[in-house]
């Protein structure tokens, strides 16, 4: 069911631009910047994870920056992520965003870079911003480049007007909010989906169906998602700033939900967003 490897923490999945991904990291979405995230970006590095996932709009990347380093792990063996805000969007100052993130994570390069919304001033725009991009991963500032929040319309808009596919689309999925025509559609492309709050923000983790699975394989809800994501061949970047759920959230690579628990858990889809914003709304 599941088209990359799902054997340990250390799995990956290449990407169509050629850098390989962690099929699981850290992600750090209202992780506030300071101690806390720095402590939890640490303790995710040694218990095995090697992706960590940011933006300039969470206001952390220096944070995560110095956790990546203060952690021992060698640069080269994280996978790096961290987005342009919808503020930013345009060719030039798309560019000057980049190199501000770069200079407050402390690094010279970025493994992927990710259009954070589709809102900007006019179509035009966002194609200036992946113009942007293209050049920026031609010039090795980053490895890989992407989009983030796009519904199809959006890829079809991007698609006819670039020269690269984006290597990754991230956007909100979970049972609860599951779209199947945008998996198809980044498949069309070969765009690596990447799930973030894949926990629904802790607000659907008590849905009976969920807590049934988690118990007849003596897991927590959390796992039970995580899984269902990958299982589905989904990135996941659950949050968290404690260590210890940061552990258990890691979990997930010994055991498999049934062909008819995935079936169930797809059938918890209402078409609604956890979120504030629906993107494909976004004109």
């Amino acid at each position: 069911m599941h088209p990359f490897p799902l054997e340990s923490l250390s799995s990956r999945v290449r990407l169509n631009q050629g850098p390989e991904m962690p099929v699981l990291g850290l992600g750090t979405f209202q992780s506030p910047p300071g101690s806390d995230t720095r402590r939890a970006v640490v303790g995710a590095l040694k218990a095995g994870y090697r992706s960590i996932d940011t933006a300039a709009m969470y206001g952390n990347e220096a944070d995560v920056g110095e956790a990546i380093r203060a952690s021992g792990v060698p640069r080269s063996e994280v996978f790096v992520t961290t987005k342009l805000w919808h503020t930013d969007q345009g060719y030039e100052s798309a560019k000057r965003a980049c190199h501000r993130s770069l200079e407050l994570l402390g690094f010279d390069y970025l493994d992927l870079y990710l259009i954070h919304w589709p809102r900007a001033n006019s179509p035009s725009e966002r194609i200036d911003s992946w113009r942007a991009l293209e050049e920026l991963k031609a010039e090795g500032v980053c490895r890989a480049v992407g989009v983030s929040n796009y519904a199809p319309r959006h890829l079809e808009e991007l698609a006819a007007h670039s020269r690269l596919a984006p290597a990754v689309n991230q956007v909100e999925l979970h049972p609860f909010v599951f779209d199947p025509d945008l998996l198809a559609a980044c498949a069309r492309w070969e765009i690596q989906v990447e799930a973030y709050s894949p926990l629904t923000r802790n607000r659907r983790l008590d849905d009976a169906t969920v807590g049934d699975i988690a118990r007849a394989h003596a897991r927590t809800p959390a796992q039970v998602l995580i899984r269902w994501g990958l299982q589905h061949g989904v990135v996941e970047i659950p949050k968290s700033l404690r260590v210890e759920r940061i552990r258990e959230n890691a979990q997930v690579f010994d055991f498999q939900l049934t062909s008819d628990e995935m079936t169930r858990l797809d059938g918890l889809r209402d078409r609604k967003r956890v979120t504030q914003w629906d993107p494909a709304e976004i004109p």
